[in-house]
């Protein structure tokens, strides 16, 4: 894979993947336009590791905290932090199973542009409607077990590509009333779980029979992937603090309506 490819891919990754605007579906449109050929496996994994290894270090305070929590826990002592660890293993759940299911038999139909952009448009109108006609009364300490559980069921319509894994999360977290920060926060935290058991077991058996030249590829794609997703949280957290998700809608309903014509009108987007 030519590094051109690799930098375009990790950064589109790392940016979209945190944006409600659908990585996956990205990853399967920009290849398309350019006539590259699709991403090996190792590099689907080695960007998955570098989206893991962003979140890690933007909520490093949340998760030495739920970490102190759970210690006191193991002591024997009560500690209120550790009901978030709980919650987003709740909620991570649905994805962890849906995952595996949709890996062994849905992949390869899903990977269809008329699918990505008719996701695209109809799940960022609902995204609109869920912001606009949502209430902002709670916040994650109000969250009950049931309510991280239907986030995380919501987001397994992320594995249609097109959808987005924070798009889903955040719409359903705005209908039940969160504010958006919290949404936000909240999906965020809820990706390093389901990323990392996506991620890491799989990462770690290819990175052992991969060639050098391979292992080098994937590194960069792994860095400049984890600095873009960087970056891509923290803006989404200030933008969520400061005004709606309207933007993204917009960028999402424009993108698939030009996805449609180029298909349906203009005589694909393939080479």
């Amino acid at each position: 894979m030519p590094n051109i490819d690799i930098l375009v891919l990790a950064i589109i990754q790392g940016v979209a993947e945190f944006l409600p605007v659908s990585s996956s579906g990205h990853l399967i449109l920009v290849p398309q336009f350019y006539c590259w050929p699709d991403q090996s496996l190792i590099m689907s994994v080695a960007i998955r590791l570098g989206t893991l290894l962003a979140l890690l270090l933007y909520f490093w305070r949340d998760l030495l905290n739920m970490t102190q929590g759970a210690i006191k826990v193991l002591r024997g002592k009560r500690d209120g932090r550790v009901r978030l660890i709980g919650l987003l293993l709740v909620g991570a759940l649905p994805a962890l199973a849906a995952g595996y299911f949709v890996d062994l038999y849905l992949s390869q139909s899903l990977r269809d542009p008329r699918i990505v952009a008719f996701a695209l448009i109809g799940f960022g109108l609902l995204l609109y409607a869920a912001d606009r006609l949502g209430l902002t009364v709670r916040r994650i300490e109000h969250m009950s077990w049931g309510a991280a559980f239907t986030i995380g069921v919501f987001q397994c319509l992320a594995f249609i590509p097109g959808v987005s894994r924070m798009g889903a999360a955040m719409t359903i977290a705005r209908i039940m009333g969160f504010e958006r920060p919290d949404a936000a926060r909240f999906s965020l935290l809820l990706s390093i779980p389901v990323i990392a058991g996506a991620g890491l077991y799989q990462g770690w058996r290819l990175f052992q029979v991969a060639d050098p030249l391979v292992l080098t590829h994937a590194g960069l794609m792994v860095v400049l992937s984890a600095i873009a997703g960087f970056l891509a949280i923290a803006f989404l957290m200030y933008w969520v603090r400061r005004a709606s998700f309207t933007p993204f809608v917009v960028y999402r309903v424009g993108l698939g309506l030009v996805m449609l014509y180029l298909i349906y009108l203009a005589g694909g987007v393939t080479c």
